[in-house]
């Protein structure tokens, strides 16, 4: 048992523990959390898999993490409560000082003559004293009395109420890495999505990108909806770092993209021999539009927003965004495919037409249209509350040490021929100077 409560009371393992769960945290900071193992590849390559492995994408929730902060709390536990039992006997079960030498020994003391007895003696210090906000003991025999007065006596806890802290917010992180949760949402306008892991589900009424004048996004917002039984409970606004809280689950603005299930898609009809010749259509996937003078009708086959030829000469996208938007289009004339081209928004030169027949008509895409979804992260961290509480507990456990700290002062009286010798020593564990000031000012009175 002696050996258990070494180790884990030891600082040497405080200090160990300390340094890993500081170079965890940073790595879970620097490396993203719960991410799908594509994202991971495309940003780390070859070491995606290491990290996937040591579980570094989802470190917070990880076994070996989650062991840490256990051996952590053991360690302050222990560390806490076999220093605790003399500080309980010290706040509770105070000591009288009976010797003079030990009270002169101090670095704080006093020693003097009053012309009184020590029946009125004694009254004076204690009035004095309780001046002071001191609270007073007092133990008596015939010809001598001995004063214990204490103030701050809290400050004797305040490593201890810092350890508490530090306890709970242990204990809320090992909560919230066992029982939270994390992902993200991509909701479009007018869309409603059950919400993971809860009852209630999401709507999204409005989503605004905010831009800055050299055309940068400054600022997303979305307004979204809870709804629980059909009905709505619940409408805020939300955008970055003013999140939106329901039953525990927290939902924050992360991001925005472009919805492609339904893009709609702005092209003209021209004649490299006429000029005058203008036609203008706007056409979903699968959408088709007559030309009545030729007698043809074009449709929207397909539509990537970020063209690329991949592998095996096969069409596709890049990326979601919009950065090389192509649609590709073909021409019917009665029940037969006589055109097909790829036409390129940013790029009007760059496509082919594939022609059965002879013609003069040429496309352009003109512009593209397209909902924007809103990217919501959502998490659910259950041990929240514990975390808020352990950093309150341990800002006032720093206050109390600091700023609060137990003073002290013993002081023995003596009767001799009708006289009192007064002898007084004084303990301050912080701010000893500004205690001296003090102890010296009562002092000075009492010699009155």
């Amino acid at each position: 048992m002696k050996s258990f409560l070494s180790f884990f009371s030891s600082v040497k393992l405080a200090i160990f523990l300390l340094i890993f769960i500081t170079v965890a945290s940073i790595l879970g900071t620097l490396i993203p959390q719960q991410r799908s193992p594509g994202e991971y590849l495309d940003r780390y390559g070859d070491i995606a898999n290491f990290l996937i492995r040591l579980e570094f994408t989802k470190l917070y929730q990880s076994w070996w993490f989650i062991s840490l902060l256990f051996l952590f709390a053991v360690n302050i536990l222990v560390c806490t409560l076999t220093r605790l039992s003399p500080k309980l006997r010290k706040a509770f079960q105070p000591k009288f000082e009976t010797e003079k030498k030990k009270l002169l020994s101090l670095k704080t003391t006093a020693s003097f003559k009053k012309n009184q007895n020590l029946e009125k003696t004694i009254p004076d210090v204690q009035k004095m004293l309780s001046s002071k906000h001191f609270r007073l003991k007092t133990d008596q025999n015939e010809n001598t009395a001995f004063l214990l007065a204490r103030k701050r006596v809290l400050g004797l806890f305040g490593s201890d109420i810092v350890h508490l802290g530090l306890l709970i917010i242990i204990i809320g992180g090992i909560i919230s890495g066992l029982g939270g949760f994390r992902t993200s949402l991509n909701i479009s306008e007018g869309e409603t999505i059950p919400v993971p892991q809860a009852d209630f589900k999401l709507r999204l009424d409005k989503f605004v990108t905010e831009y800055h004048p050299n055309g940068s996004v400054r600022d997303w917002k979305s307004t979204l909806t809870v709804l629980e039984d059909g009905s709505d409970v619940l409408s805020k606004t939300i955008e970055v770092n003013h999140p939106l809280s329901y039953k525990g689950s927290v939902f924050y603005q992360s991001s925005y993209g472009w919805d492609w299930k339904n893009p709609t898609v702005e092209i003209w009809a021209k004649k490299t021999n006429d000029p005058d010749f203008l036609k203008k259509f706007e056409l979903g996937v699968g959408e088709k539009a007559q030309l009545v003078e030729e007698n043809i009708e074009i449709a929207v086959i397909n539509f990537v927003p970020d063209f690329i030829i991949g592998e095996n000469n096969e069409i596709a996208t890049r990326s979601l965004d919009p950065n090389n938007p192509a649609a590709y289009i073909e021409g019917w004339q009665e029940g037969k495919k006589v055109f097909s081209s790829w036409i390129f928004a940013k790029f009007p030169d760059f496509g082919r037409m594939h022609s059965d027949i002879e013609t003069d008509l040429s496309f352009e895409f003109k512009d593209l249209k397209a909902a924007q979804y809103s990217g919501i992260q959502m998490a659910q961290d259950p041990g929240v509350n514990f975390i808020w509480v352990g950093c309150t507990l341990l800002m006032l456990g720093l206050f109390v040490a600091f700023f609060w700290p137990t003073r002290e002062i013993k002081i023995i009286l003596e009767e001799s021929q009708n006289k009192t010798d007064v002898t007084a020593g004084g303990i301050a564990a912080k701010n000893r100077e500004d205690f001296q000031s003090e102890f010296d000012n009562i002092m000075k009175s009492l010699r009155r």
